[in-house]
């Protein structure tokens, strides 16, 4: 399967430390002929880190993808039933939009978005970036993987030793994730070392 004419969705949330991973993988889709529409959360819009200014990162993935990003939900909500998406990707996705997700709250233009694409039945796929994966969050984490038309970037521990139940999506392996979900197929395995030899 090509990606060349899909139509995906992107949401970026506020994992600020993790989008230097992430912005090369979303010019991997681009370059491969999918139409990827942007969409930010309000932390995204309104933060600022050391890792950059959120109106920056913004303006950055509107200049990758070359549409507007979806910053509201009133915006995200047509994704639904007038602008349907092939595939609705998450990357990264905190563990508090994760657990917003798995509960079933809509309160950012990305959780819309995702939504609106499991409405249609279309795929939605999660790179998680979280703290407590292994923690408070697991069962929410565990929710989403029993939860059909939902797939996982696999994921692994970043750093077991200082952080013990932090576990992120191993980004590189987003194209392929894609490629699968749109067959109805969760990549595996999906649980992985999160870094490779020379990552």
């Amino acid at each position: 399967m090509s990606l060349a004419g899909k139509r995906i969705g992107f949401g970026l949330t506020g994992s600020h430390c993790t989008y230097d991973a992430v912005f090369p993988e979303i010019k991997k889709l681009v370059e491969a002929g999918a139409e990827v529409v942007p969409v930010v959360t309000f932390t995204v819009q309104n933060t600022e880190t050391r890792f950059g200014v959120g109106e920056d990162w913004i303006q950055r993935i509107e200049e990758v993808t070359g549409n507007k990003a979806i910053d509201s939900i009133v915006n995200a909500e047509p994704l639904g039933p007038k602008y349907p998406l092939d595939c609705m990707v998450i990357a990264p996705l905190t563990g508090n939009s994760m657990s917003k997700f798995a509960n079933a709250l809509t309160d950012s233009p990305v959780l819309m978005a995702a939504k609106a694409t499991i409405r249609n039945h279309r795929p939605v796929v999660l790179g998680i970036s979280t703290n407590d994966a292994l923690g408070l969050n697991g069962v929410n984490l565990m929710t989403l993987m029993g939860a059909k038309d939902i797939f996982f970037i696999p994921f692994g521990q970043d750093d077991p030793e200082k952080k013990p139940k932090s576990m992120v999506a191993r980004m590189s392996m987003l194209q392929p994730t894609i490629l699968a979900a749109l067959e109805g197929k969760q990549i595996q395995p999906v649980i992985v070392e999160r870094f490779l030899d020379g990552e």
